[in-house]
This record gives C-alpha cells, sequence and structure tokens, in this order.
C-alpha cells in the first residue's frame, strides 16, 4: 500500500494495514502483558500490534472524515489499536458536531458498548460521548448502565461522570458509586476510587461525607484509590475503621442512596444533616 496516502481518503482495510505497518511487535508484547490478556483475564484474547496512544492520535486527526459506518467498522476490529483508533475519531466526531451528530454517535456508541473492552477504551470515550451528551438529559441510561451485567458498561457509567466532576457536579458520580460499593470486579474499585479522589481535589468535604457513610462497606481497593491524596493521618484512620459518621450512630452508616434527580444534588446519605452538598 502506500504508506504516504492521507487516512481520509482510506478504507478500513487500507488503515489497518497502515497501523500494521506503524507496530512494533515488541512493544505489542508488553501491551498484551499489561492489558491482561491472557486465559481468564479481563482482556483474554485481545490483540496488539504495539502502536503507542500519541502515535494513535495523531492518526486520528487525519481520520476525521472518515464516515460514521467506516469508523463503528473500525471499532469492531479485534486489533485493540483498531478500537482506540475509532474511538478517538467518534469523540473528535461528537465533539465537532450538531445536535444531530451527537445523537447518532452516542446511540452508535451505546449500540457498541461491547467493543469497547477495556479500561484504556472506556477511559477516552466515556466522558467525552456518554458523559456531555447525558449532562442536560435523564440519567437513566446513565443507571442502567451502572446496573448492567457487562463490566465495561459499568465502568463507562463511572467513568462517564468524569465530565460532571469537571464541572463541578458531583451528585451524579456518587450516585453511581452507591450503585456499585458491592461491585466484585476490580477494575469498578479503582475507577469508583479514582472519580471520588477526583471530587476530593475539588471538594474535600463532599468526598468525605459520602465516605464517611459508606467506607466500612467499600471494597479495599476502592477505598485505597479514593483516600490516596489524604493526610497520612487521615488515611490511616480510614484503613483502620476508626473513622465514624457525624452524628449518626455507626450502626446507621449504611448505603441506601435514592435516584438522583434531574437537577440539583443527591439526598444526602446516612441522615445526614440538611444543606451538606454533594452527599
Amino acid at each position: 500500500m502506500d504508506a504516504s496516502k492521507p487516512l481520509s481518503f482510506m478504507n478500513v482495510q487500507e488503515i489497518h494495514a497502515r497501523l500494521q505497518l506503524l507496530g512494533d511487535p515488541q512493544q505489542a508484547e508488553v501491551l498484551q502483558r499489561f492489558f491482561k490478556t491472557g486465559p481468564g483475564e479481563y482482556g483474554e484474547g485481545d490483540v496488539f500490534v504495539g502502536i503507542r496512544v500519541p502515535e494513535i492520535r495523531k492518526l486520528a486527526k487525519e481520520c476525521q472524515a472518515l464516515s460514521l459506518s467506516e469508523t463503528v467498522k473500525l471499532l469492531h476490529s479485534p486489533i485493540h489499536e483498531s478500537r482506540v483508533l475509532a474511538l478517538l475519531i467518534l469523540l473528535r466526531a461528537y465533539a465537532k458536531g450538531d445536535a444531530s451528530v451527537q445523537e447518532k454517535i452516542y446511540t452508535l456508541y451505546l449500540q457498541n458498548t461491547r467493543f469497547v473492552n477495556n479500561w484504556d477504551l472506556v477511559d477516552i470515550s466515556a466522558e467525552h460521548i456518554v458523559g456531555p451528551h447525558l449532562r442536560y438529559r435523564s440519567k437513566a441510561p446513565l443507571h442502567a448502565l451502572a446496573a448492567s451485567n457487562l463490566l465495561w458498561e459499568r465502568r463507562i457509567a463511572v467513568m462517564a461522570t468524569f465530565h460532571y466532576i469537571k464541572h463541578g457536579e458531583f451528585a451524579e458520580t456518587l450516585h453511581v458509586a452507591g450503585m456499585l460499593l458491592s461491585d466484585t470486579e476490580d477494575s469498578i474499585h479503582k475507577a469508583v476510587g479514582w472519580m471520588l479522589r477526583e471530587i476530593g481535589k475539588r471538594d474535600h468535604t463532599a468526598e468525605e461525607v459520602f465516605l464517611k457513610a459508606h467506607y466500612t462497606l467499600m471494597p479495599r481497593t476502592m477505598l485505597r484509590y479514593a483516600i490516596e491524596r489524604f493526610p497520612e493521618d487521615l488515611r490511616q484512620g480510614y484503613l483502620k475503621g476508626k473513622i465514624i459518621c457525624p452524628s449518626v450512630p455507626v450502626s446507621l452508616c449504611r448505603p441506601h442512596i435514592k435516584p438522583a434527580p434531574e437537577k440539583g444534588l443527591m439526598a444526602a446519605p446516612c441522615s445526614l444533616p440538611a444543606g451538606r452538598k454533594d452527599a
């Protein structure tokens, strides 16, 4: 193939060929280990050709004229980097598109979540497509994703709320976190803990109100991620179970998250005093 041919004028087969040319077998081996592609691991069977994300981002700029139908074909590829490229194309198109284009991309994304099937694929896309699309709409689709039997759909639900956190809106993240407190998957524990930590960077009180109500029930990894930046004495207090829900008996510190309203704040957990924001 002509390696100098602009990607905007290529079809999916030619893009795949370009990706193969750019691949590095040694890097592919490293990536396959890093993304747990072995038997029984979460990325079992995923195939890498060995291209770093910055290089794929450059390719995405060249591919921005690729049609949605061709981009979806790219997303269906067994090659991991092809799916990364497809998602980068979609999120760029979403950001630049009008309401009609955005609706199409959002719908295509949710119809193809089985191909958004590793944590990096979720993390580069969910906050840029699902998050903004639902910001001023019903959050029912977000809650449905959080209740999904599919691991990566649950992670999409968590990571989509990063969009809201960056706008100073924490209620949906806390609501989804409450739904996932008993999740058994390590990838979900890490994602929820990470998002709680991101809330804490912006509003330490908001994070602590949630933690004090629920930390005794949180998986250890989730808690460790959430309190990673806490002062050491406070961090140890959580790890050793010495922090209690203020003004509430320890026996009542159990999650009973109510559905989040479309606007405004989530009801405070643990019967905390009214007026505490983003509980």
